[in-house]
């Protein structure tokens, strides 16, 4: 099994690497939306993407993931947000046919982020870190915090 994940820097990508345990018995790759100093285990695997604020750079994602995805080819994406996880889930799930996994930010405690409302009907599984945001994501599974 291959996994993809998909993650923008700082916080976000502290939450993903929280779940190391979970995805490091794998291959895996990882996406980020910005240029970051990378801890030794990342460097090599590690794709960088534009940065796009829900603006045009949006289809310029598209693309990107287009392009590692194909290269890639993995079997599930994992990703906690932001920006680049609505364009690699569109195209991994639709084109190639990827499980798509999402944890809503431990920063959202009583409402959904825009990415999380987005990706809630995206993710086959979508898992969120405070109890309060269970009437949003009726569907979601309550993980408890990552971190």
């Amino acid at each position: 099994m291959k996994i993809g994940i998909i993650s923008s820097c700082g916080g976000h990508l502290t939450e993903i690497r929280a779940l190391k345990a979970v995805y490091e018995q794998y291959e895996h790759f990882y996406v980020l939306n910005d240029s970051a100093l990378l801890p030794p285990d990342m460097e090599g695997k590690t794709y960088f993407i534009t940065h796009s604020e829900r603006d045009w750079k949006f289809f310029l994602n598209l693309w990107e993931a287009f392009r590692i995805l194909r290269r890639e080819r993995p079997d599930v994406l994992l990703s906690t947000g932001a920006g680049p996880a609505v364009p690699f889930a569109l195209i991994g799930r639709y084109l190639f046919r990827c499980r798509v996994v999402f944890v809503e930010t431990i920063t959202r405690v009583m409402a959904p982020s825009v990415t999380g409302r987005i990706m809630y009907r995206l993710a086959h599984d979508f898992f969120y870190q405070w109890p309060s945001l269970a009437r949003y994501f009726p569907g979601g599974t309550y993980g408890g915090p990552l971190v």
